[in-house]
Parts: C-alpha cells; structure tokens; sequence
C-alpha cells in the first residue's frame, strides 16, 4: 500500500461573510457616536422653556425626523449596518428624542447613552473593553 493522498486546507478566520457589508462587532458599540451626539442634542431642546404644550404638534414629529433620518444614514453608510438594523435603530432614537421631556437626564437617559457607546467617544475607558 502507498503513502495515503494529501489533502490541503486553507483555515480563514472567522469574520464577515464574503459580500457582507457588515462590519466585525467586536468591540464596537450597537449606535455610532455621532447618531448618539446628534439624540443628545435633539433630546436636550425639550428643556427649553419656550416649549409650549400648543407646539407639540410641530415639534414632537420635527424631533423624530430631524433624529431618525440622520441617525439611519449614519448607521448605515458610516457604521456599515444591514437596513433593517440602521431603521430600527433610526426608529428607536426617533422615538426618544420625540419624548416631550428630556429623557437623557434621566437614569433611563444615561443608561442608553452608555449603551451607545458615547463615553468611548468622551475618552472614558469602559473596564474590560480596549479603546
């Protein structure tokens, strides 16, 4: 009997599939820091005291858009998501940054913030995650 056949095997890390336009997760928080920023910023406004309740109308779905539509092209053309997940994302800061109160002050507020990984933006190490 003969020497047996060799068999050759490329071993590839595993990662994004070829095609994917996902980008690795690893180390990356779920919402880009600008999208986090821009809910920041939006959010805040409802201090303002010029507020009225009569302006709601206007100012409730003028929060939504000016935070929903900036935040899916962020997502998706800046942090690389699939659609879905760039609108649902982009429907969820919406929809806090619609709040008629600043929910960022809040402990809900700071929780999200923290989720988006804001204090990696600010400089602020988070334990066990590499900057």
């Amino acid at each position: 009997m003969g020497k047996p056949p060799v068999i050759d095997v490329e071993v590839v890390p595993e990662g994004p599939r070829a095609g994917s336009q996902e980008a690795p997760r690893s180390g990356r928080a779920p919402v880009h820091p600008l999208s986090a920023i821009l809910l920041l910023a939006v959010d805040n406004l409802w201090m303002l005291e010029d507020w009225a309740v009569v302006t709601w109308i206007f100012t409730i779905p003028l929060s939504f858009v000016s935070v929903a539509v900036p935040t899916f092209f962020i997502q998706k053309l800046v942090n690389k998501d699939r659609f879905a997940r760039a609108f649902g994302l982009a429907l969820l800061l919406g929809t806090i940054a619609a709040v008629p109160t600043s929910v960022t002050g809040t402990p809900i507020g700071l929780a999200l913030l923290a989720w988006t990984g804001l204090d990696r933006l600010l400089g602020k190490p988070t334990p066990g995650r590499p900057r």
